[in-house]
């Protein structure tokens, strides 16, 4: 059970996939208390941007296969810490481990807190284990391999009574981006994956040269926002079979009118960001997921989304509205006397990252943060 302090970092299966993973359990003999230093700057006060190891505070990586190592820039980390300072002990979800770079920086900043990392892809649970235990934080981590929208379910198993915080970075991490046979980017040629669970049989193949042409283009507007959706879908159709990234970059590259190709990035972005989000429905699982966590939090705990294009936030944004609101349908200017469970409280406005960072970490320049924190019962109605 994650609620004993000394228990061993180790990675099982999640209750809705199927498949292996990385054999045995990863543990670390002194790991139970994952202390990091901490600084003063000449004012007395604490800083918790300072100290951090570099493979937390910049990158985080572990040799996992594949030719490549998991290697990931965490976004907006500083902002997260900010987010999460004043955070109660407890369990603390993280509901998109990836490479472990701001679990990691979290657990260094709470020396009791305790982690429960969700992630559907084995490659980065095993990248994970490995940033953990070498960080010395093995012993208060607990790793599941399961979608997030199963995280009721993972939370439930553990026998984790609430949540101290909650983390979601959406979309796609660097890693999985730059091993080529992954087949989720354009910059390599490869088969036509995408799949963020090698378990699942469903692929980009299965879309790209399955779906019809009004369901193709549905998905390109719907995911992507794509304004030549119909012009690509048409190509798209025309070109079938397509077995490769580069086949159908060149597609739908030249689908699209030659002066919007010479602007606005890789002609073929949008349509590779559809792809992906429908292999691994990651839109249509998000509200549920975001639910969720914000059913598990305690009371006084907070729930921080990183989103990275405008379907995610517009999910994101409603989700937390709905729940800050509960939906009431009383004058603004009067109390509510329709019913109405409001069971969260904005915190801060949204946030983009700083201009500094986005000059060194490109996959920052499009991140919107969003938080919320759970009401006390009393301030619930």
């Amino acid at each position: 059970m994650i609620a004993d302090a000394s228990y061993d970092l180790s990675i099982r299966q999640g209750p809705t996939v199927s498949g292996s993973l990385p054999d045995g359990t990863v543990v670390s003999s002194n790991s139970a208390r994952c202390h990091r230093a901490r600084t003063r700057d000449k004012s007395g006060r604490q800083s918790l941007s300072e100290g951090l190891p570099e493979t937390v505070g910049r990158r985080t990586s572990a040799g996992v296969g594949m030719n490549s190592a998991f290697v990931h820039e965490s976004v907006m980390l500083h902002e997260i810490l900010d987010v999460f300072s004043s955070m109660n002990n407890g369990v603390f979800l993280d509901a998109t481990l990836g490479g472990a770079g701001h679990s990691v920086a979290l657990l260094q900043a709470h020396p009791e807190l305790r982690l429960l990392g969700i992630d559907q892809d084995d490659v980065a649970l095993a990248a994970a284990s490995g940033v953990l235990v070498e960080a010395d934080c093995g012993g208060r981590a607990t790793l599941r391999r399961a979608r997030f929208d199963a995280l009721s379910t993972v939370v439930a198993e553990e026998g984790i009574g609430s949540l101290a915080g909650a983390l979601f970075d959406l979309g796609v991490s660097s890693p999985q981006f730059d091993v080529a046979e992954r087949g989720f980017s354009y910059r390599f040629d490869a088969p036509l994956d995408m799949r963020m669970d090698r378990s699942k049989d469903f692929s980009a193949h299965d879309i790209v040269n399955g779906y019809d042409q009004n369901a193709f283009s549905r998905m390109l507007r719907d995911n992507a926002d794509e304004r030549f959706a119909d012009r690509i879908a048409k190509a798209i159709i025309a070109a079938r079979p397509i077995r490769s990234t580069t086949h159908l970059s060149e597609v739908v590259s030249s689908a699209i009118p030659a002066p919007a190709r010479r602007r606005g990035g890789h002609p073929a972005k949008r349509t590779f960001q559809a792809v992906r989000i429908e292999v691994n429905s990651e839109l249509s699982i998000l509200p549920i997921a975001l639910r969720d966590a914000i059913a598990a939090l305690a009371p006084g705990a907070r729930l921080a989304v990183l989103s990275y294009h405008s379907g995610e936030d517009r999910i994101v944004k409603s989700v937390m509205r709905t729940a800050e609101t509960g939906d009431c349908s009383c004058p603004p200017n009067l109390p509510c006397g329709c019913g109405a469970l409001r069971t969260v409280k904005r915190v801060r406005a949204p946030r983009e990252a700083s201009k500094s960072e986005q000059s060194t970490n490109p996959r920052s320049t499009s991140a919107r943060l969003r938080v919320v924190e759970k009401l006390l019962n009393e301030e619930m109605n």
